[in-house]
């Protein structure tokens, strides 16, 4: 089931792995244009965007990949195709500034998390992010093994 978030949003989906093969450069806040079941599928909570991204075509920005199952409850008339493109509803300027990025600079767009915000649309946050090198990623869990040993020190000692 979705987890309730502290700041008032509903999460859905969490793309965990991207915070460790991408370095963050930026966020955004993006809508997304979806049917009727999807959004049905999304509120009991299941959803997968791991292996998707976002790209930019026909004037517009697009996730790709991300899975949102059939609604069980309804019809096979009625159903969508589980891994369709879907519209990423953004301002101009985002798409331009989102695209010259990844044009020009060779950044990718990652999505991090999909859920619902306080009014109850369905959101997604995605990240104009850089890709990490191996010695990259071993200085992250290098790092982060050394926070979880100092914070393990400090409640032994204090």
């Amino acid at each position: 089931m979705a987890s309730k978030d502290d700041d008032g949003h509903k999460r859905i989906a969490e793309n965990r792995r991207a915070r460790f093969d991408y370095h963050i450069e930026d966020t955004f806040e993006a809508g997304i244009a979806l049917t009727g079941t999807e959004v049905k599928s999304l509120r009991s909570g299941h959803a997968n965007i791991a292996e998707s991204y976002a790209s930019a075509e026909q004037g517009g920005i697009f996730l790709i990949n991300a899975y949102i199952p059939e609604y069980a409850q309804a019809g096979a008339f009625f159903q969508h195709d589980p891994r369709r493109p879907r519209r990423l509803l953004l301002h101009k300027r985002e798409i331009h500034k989102l695209s010259v990025a990844v044009d020009r600079q060779g950044m990718t767009m990652v999505p991090l998390e999909l859920y619902f915000n306080k009014r109850g649309r369905a959101k997604l946050r995605i990240a104009l992010a850089q890709g990490k090198k191996l010695h990259d990623k071993r200085e992250t869990a290098a790092k982060r093994d050394w926070q979880r040993q100092k914070a393990r020190l400090m409640r032994e000692k204090g």
